[in-house]
């Protein structure tokens, strides 16, 4: 066999080798892929639970036309009803509607991570000052705190992972809303704490999206 002919001989070798190594990387990762979807469809991940407890209002200002300013502490649980999957908490937001216009500004919960079956307690505060509402929401407004009943919305939008093993799934959106009635004057049913705050006792289930 001639130089030549030796050198091709072994280029061709390693060539083979490497598409030999290349294509049993492809199998294995297909193998592992495969696995997590057989595993993922077998437990299907069931989202998680929220419940808007209470909602304590330390000011409702509509008094300037086309204006509100608003402070709330909203009491929120998250409970995670699955046997074998966690769920990471990568980003919350959570801030208060009127008639789908949001009127405070948004509050973020610090991530977090929830295991199985476990439940969290969340109180962020949630205001806003002289936030701009449209004409036509703030004549509902104000016809609403006239007839002491308004309702309101108390959102959460973010991002998690689901967590089966040691396997961790890509972001998914989270959208949780939570309604909350408000009531003023002699039919209020709130629990007045002073300093004009007023708690609400709710226990609402909320609508979650993912």
């Amino acid at each position: 066999m001639s130089v030549k002919e030796c050198h091709h001989h072994h280029k061709g070798k390693k060539h083979k080798l490497w598409r030999r190594i290349f294509w049993g990387i492809v199998i294995f990762a297909f193998i592992v892929l495969l696995t997590v979807l057989i595993i993922w469809a077998i437990l299907k991940p069931s989202k998680p639970t929220f419940i808007l407890q209470d909602v304590t209002v330390y000011g409702f200002n509509a008094t300037i036309p086309n204006f509100l300013t608003s402070s709330f502490q909203v009491t929120l649980s998250s409970r995670n009803p699955n046997d074998k999957i966690g769920i990471y908490y990568d980003r919350l937001n959570t801030y208060v509607t009127y008639r789908n216009q949001q009127v405070t500004y948004r509050t973020s919960i610090p991530p977090s991570y929830q295991g199985h079956k476990e439940e969290d307690v969340w109180s962020p505060f949630v205001y806003g000052t002289n936030v701009p509402v449209a004409p036509y929401n703030f004549v509902g407004l104000s016809q609403d705190q006239t007839n002491g009943n308004v309702l309101v919305l108390v959102k959460i939008d973010g991002k998690v992972r689901w967590k089966v093993g040691s396997f961790v799934s890509a972001h998914y959106n989270l959208n949780v809303r939570c309604p909350a009635f408000i009531t003023f004057g002699p039919q209020s049913n709130g629990i007045a704490l002073g300093n004009n705050a007023v708690k609400y006792q709710l226990v609402q289930r909320c609508t979650v999206g993912v």
